[in-house]
């Protein structure tokens, strides 16, 4: 079930919107040694193979697109990161498939527009580890972005915090991506 206002542009438009290495180095900061990590809609892998690099362990990389696993998958393979495993998956409609408290960290990036929020929240708090953590980072509605869902669907950082909170995620924290990210916020949670 794909996500209102969902869809993905041109690899070379979407990469310029991040600096993804400098992103995870700030979301990645305060996380305890990141082991397993699931990263909910990989898209072009952006973030999957700075995450694989960073990763002792698994990356699952999980997209509802076959085009967009093949990508990842070759990336990863041209890369040399054998530690990534994609997985193609409705995780909306049927969750992520991973057994509960398995993963040290989780990345839910640009999708908290969804239609319940809340329940791809609680998705990733089940699969995490006691003490692992959630990066979430997502479109500002604040200012005029290039890309994105419409103003008017787009979360407020509030908003999003408010609803890690519900899911079960404590010391929820803003994390500073403008000069990484400028068209997004940034949070942090924990298990």
């Amino acid at each position: 079930m794909k996500g209102r206002e969902s869809g993905m542009p041109d690899e070379a438009y979407w990469v310029s919107f991040f600096d993804p290495e400098a992103a995870l180095g700030q979301l990645f900061s305060d996380s305890r040694e990141c082991e397993k990590v699931v990263e909910f809609g990989c898209g072009y892998g952006t973030f999957t193979l700075p995450a694989a690099r960073r990763a002792s362990g698994i990356v699952t990389a999980l997209d509802i697109e076959t085009d967009l696993l093949e990508i990842v998958a070759r990336k990863a393979d041209a890369a040399r990161l054998g530690n990534v495993r994609v997985a193609l998956r409705d995780f909306v409609a049927e969750g992520t498939g991973l057994d509960n408290g398995t993963q040290s960290h989780a990345m839910i990036f640009n999708l908290l527009h969804l239609e319940d929020p809340v329940a791809l929240l609680r998705e990733a708090y089940r699969v995490l580890q006691h003490g692992g953590s959630l990066s979430v980072i997502h479109w500002r509605r604040d200012i005029p972005t290039p890309r994105g869902p419409s103003l008017s669907i787009r979360p407020s950082p509030q908003q999003c915090r408010t609803w890690m909170e519900e899911a079960g995620f404590r010391s929820v924290h803003s994390v500073d991506l403008e000069g990484c990210c400028p068209y997004h916020f940034g949070l942090v949670g924990c298990k």
